[in-house]
């Protein structure tokens, strides 16, 4: 979480979204704080929570329908 290109936020809303895929209650509350903390709104956070949400389905619907994955998406 070192000062880098991606600025704090942006890092703690990415923490929050793999807590919450990971399903680690404690990670979720205490990354929600620090990115309250450093400036995320409220609408950020439900912008993100919206996120996790729509790639949840379709992680799910892509995994157990098992889609393959588009040739255009490979790296050589």
């Amino acid at each position: 979480m070192a000062p880098g290109e991606i600025d704090a936020v942006t890092k703690e809303m990415i923490y929050i979204a793999v807590s919450v895929a990971n399903a680690c209650e404690y990670c979720v509350h205490s990354h929600t704080s620090a990115a309250f903390g450093k400036g995320m709104s409220e609408a950020q956070y439900g912008e993100l929570l919206a996120v996790i949400a729509l790639a949840q389905q379709n992680n799910g619907l892509a995994s157990g329908m098992q889609v393959p994955v588009d040739e255009v998406f490979l790296k050589e």
